[in-house]
């Protein structure tokens, strides 16, 4: 099957099979790649500590008048030995200087230990103008868990720079985040096993078959272990048991298993669009059917028929595949502008012919 264009304004032999020429499907090395680029050991996680508090210091924009700032100020100052009086939080009424906040931060895959000083970010959920120039007082973070028995792995404080001049009541605390606790995530279950899970671009059920096999293979040539060292569990997930000779160093056979090389899996066809930045990312080998597009001054013809016919393949031993990468290639060598070729590639979505999973971003 051959891809012809023909162009209302051109009309010369020598573009005709410059352009046939681009849409030849020319078949991809195999190439290779790490399990640690397509997967990771269950448990190697980020995780999200987060807390309420209370930000001071501001200059006049604060929510002081929010039931729920005077609420928090008035916990803090009971903590701190100096009570409300009889009029309760009627005192704290039209304090511009303070602002309720949440405080988040984020504690690497691979852990921290006590004392580690991590980012947080701190955001307004009040009526606060701005942020700027205020200090977050110390506040307590915790993970996840069952509300109100959730500890606390870490104090955030410190005073706030906006990372966007234009959102004033956002901010980032560098290092502002420091653990109480040594956070850890085990990357081995209790009964000697490691989970590999596969990153969302790569699942499949073909993917995590083929990475099960990868590791039988290597383990048993090596007389290491015997075949079912290693199971695929569904599309995302693969369970390898820890072998007798590993089991005081789990950690040399997760880098043993990751560092294994694995021919690199084809992954699901898509197509990203985002139109702002004007960029098109397709996967490899994302096919069109046969349909013609009239585009403006294009005419796009897929597959054979008579108007194909009297253009000979160049090669006439190997069947020819409309490969949506080289259409773009050939529209992009008679300078087509970019809106007009995602315009066409929504119209191939449209009508069913673009053989991929179209995202516009």
């Amino acid at each position: 099957m051959v891809t012809t264009i023909k162009l209302n304004r051109i009309a010369c032999t020598l573009a005709v099979v410059l352009l046939l020429a681009l849409v030849v499907n020319l078949s991809p090395l195999e190439a290779q790649t790490r399990l640690a680029d397509i997967c990771r050991a269950k448990g190697q996680e980020e995780i999200t500590l987060q807390g309420q508090g209370i930000v001071v210091g501001l200059p006049g924009t604060g929510d002081g008048d929010l039931a729920a700032t005077r609420r928090s100020m008035g916990a803090l100052l009971q903590k701190l030995g100096n009570p409300l009086g009889s009029t309760g939080l009627a005192e704290l009424k039209n304090f511009k200087n303070i602002a309720v906040v949440v405080v988040t931060a984020t504690v690497p895959a691979a852990g921290a230990r006590q004392g580690d000083k991590i980012n947080c970010t701190v955001s307004s959920i009040g009526a606060a103008k701005s942020l700027k120039g205020g200090v977050l007082l110390p506040t307590a973070l915790t993970g996840p868990g069952v509300p109100g028995e959730m500890p606390v792995y870490a104090f955030a404080q410190g005073p706030l720079e906006l990372d966007d001049p234009e959102l004033l009541t956002t901010g980032t605390i560098f290092g502002g985040c420091r653990m109480e606790v040594d956070f850890f995530n085990p990357f081995f279950s209790r009964d000697g096993r490691l989970t590999l899970v596969l990153n969302e671009n790569h699942s499949g059920f073909q993917v995590t078959q083929m990475v099960a096999q990868r590791i039988n293979d290597f383990f048993e040539s090596e007389e290491l272990a015997g075949p079912n060292l290693a199971r695929a569990i569904n599309q995302a997930n693969v369970i390898v048991d820890i072998p007798a000779q590993y089991r005081s160093d789990p950690v040399m056979f997760v880098a043993d298993v990751l560092g294994l090389d694995i021919y690199e899996p084809q992954t699901a066809a898509q197509v990203t669009i985002n139109e702002r930045a004007g960029s098109i990312v397709i996967t490899a080998d994302v096919e069109i059917g046969a349909v013609v597009v009239t585009h403006k001054n294009f005419v796009i013809e897929t597959g054979g028929g008579e108007e194909a016919a009297q253009f000979v393949q160049i090669d006439q031993n190997k069947a020819q595949t409309a490969k949506l990468e080289s259409l773009i290639a050939a529209l992009k060598a008679v300078h087509a502008p970019t809106q007009d070729i995602i315009d066409i590639i929504k119209g191939l979505a449209k009508s069913k012919q673009l053989h991929a999973k179209l995202v516009i971003e």
